[in-house]
């Protein structure tokens, strides 16, 4: 009986041995998985940090590339239109529509300035209003920008758009640092043929839909590439140019404004019943 006894403690003693060797295996094989998959985490965050690099590498070196792009055409308009500028700023024009008092100089006003000037330099140059319906994945919009027409060129007419606000139509709120820096070398006013903006419009949008990606956030339907090359693309309404409207100084005093019902009607009453001797009441 001790020696079985004794045979038995042996075999459950070696028996436990085994069942904790096994259960190191195991335990040491799981902790093999942990690593390998820590492993495999680091290399696809790295994959995903590199590919991110590359491509905003990408698009800023398209996005360049772009811009760098003139013909002699574009650079006339260009000059002209910076030109038209200066001399707006210089003069210290205010809104001339009476629409608001709050601010120096609205949209319309502005865009009647600036064609005025260019079409008083020899430009065919008009406001243009783009008008779309909504579709299935665009809402509906209107855009008024610049436009002229240069007909020099042996390869026919050709149309550039002039924007004057380019750079705020790309700005988002909850944007990244790689897409901000992005839209700060746009400029402010853009000049150049329609061809050429559809194919910056298109880095771009390109650009935002990666950022809202990226950020987990939903892109609105007036950020789209659909949207976007409609605003200088959609069924124009040309108006033809006029010369450049007379701006109000800002340091010009205003007239006072009265009515033709009561300017001096006393007096010239009064004066009249002195002479005919009739007193008007």
């Amino acid at each position: 009986m001790i020696f079985g006894f004794l045979d038995e403690t042996e075999e459950w003693s070696s028996g436990s041995s085994s069942c904790n060797s096994g259960d190191s295996y195991n335990g040491n094989a799981a902790a093999g998985n942990i690593l390998e998959d820590d492993d495999e985490e680091e290399d696809l965050s790295l994959c995903n940090v590199e590919e991110n690099k590359a491509f905003w590498e990408t698009q800023d070196q398209l996005l360049l590339a772009n811009l760098r792009r003139s013909s002699s055409v574009e650079a006339r308009i260009r000059e002209a239109t910076r030109k038209a500028l200066r001399e707006s700023n210089l003069v210290g024009n205010n809104c001339v529509c009476r629409r608001s008092d709050l601010v120096k100089t609205c949209r319309s006003c502005m865009l009647k300035e600036i064609s005025g000037h260019l079409s008083d330099a020899g430009f065919n140059c008009g406001i243009c209003k783009s008008k779309w319906m909504s579709s299935k994945d665009t809402l509906s919009g209107n855009h008024a920008y610049l436009e002229v027409l240069d007909s020099t060129s042996k390869k026919g007419e050709i149309r550039v758009v002039i924007e004057l606000n380019f750079r705020a139509e790309f700005e988002m709120a909850r944007a990244s640092e790689e897409y901000n820096g992005l839209i700060k070398k746009l400029p402010d006013v853009y000049v150049g043929k329609t061809e050429r903006l559809q194919g910056l419009i298109k880095i771009l949008c390109t650009a935002s839909k990666k950022c809202a990606k990226d950020g987990k956030f939903h892109m609105a339907p007036w950020r789209k590439q659909r949207y976007m090359q409609a605003k200088w693309n959609g069924v124009r309404e040309r108006q033809s140019s006029v010369s450049a409207l007379p701006m109000k100084r800002l340091d010009q005093p205003q007239r006072k404004r009265t009515s033709m019902l009561t300017f001096d009607l006393l007096d010239i009453n009064m004066s009249g019943s002195q002479n005919n001797g009739i007193r008007v009441v």
